[in-house]
């Protein structure tokens, strides 16, 4: 597992007092107003900042951060991801999962065989569905729902799945 996850991206500045617009990676966007701190990546490497004050536009989170203090500031983060520290991340329903912890995970029939890695996730408005790749490059849309998704262990990185008639 990540130690950090991401939550957001910079996408601008936001005025001329140092706010970042932030596109936000959460489904509780009002999950800001919880934190303390956040870390920058930037350079491949992550900065630890203080948030002084969060405020909402639209569907994006305008972030202030301690110390940034106008636009010029601002600007060395566009594109930047934000991440923040495992132990601080909001409690999950029972069998919901964070996306990170969900790519790469390998994907198994309750007989198991091996159908091949998550690659990705994408939302459908009712319920995620699971792309997962074979070795040969065959990749498989799984919705996650209680029928076809049986089990995660998120500590060993498998999932079993019970596949359904026109998933394959």
């Amino acid at each position: 597992m990540n130690d950090f996850l991401e939550i957001g991206q910079i996408v601008n500045s936001y005025g001329i007092k140092g706010f970042f617009k932030v596109v936000p990676f959460t489904d509780n966007i009002t999950r800001f107003d919880d934190l303390k701190n956040i870390y920058i990546e930037k350079n491949k490497k992550l900065e630890k900042k203080e948030i002084e004050e969060v405020k909402y536009h639209k569907n994006l989170v305008l972030l202030k951060i301690k110390g940034i203090d106008d636009i010029n500031d601002t600007e060395q983060y566009k594109n930047c991801y934000l991440k923040i520290d495992r132990k601080n991340v909001a409690k999950l329903p029972e069998d919901t999962y964070f996306i990170t912890d969900i790519i790469g995970i390998e994907v198994f029939t309750e007989d198991g065989e091996l159908l091949g890695n998550v690659i990705d996730v994408f939302p459908t408005g009712s319920n995620d569905v699971y792309v997962v790749k074979d070795e040969l490059g065959k990749q498989i849309l799984l919705p996650a729902i209680g029928d076809v998704v049986k089990n995660v262990d998120i500590i060993s990185k498998k999932m079993t799945v019970k596949l359904i008639a026109g998933l394959i």
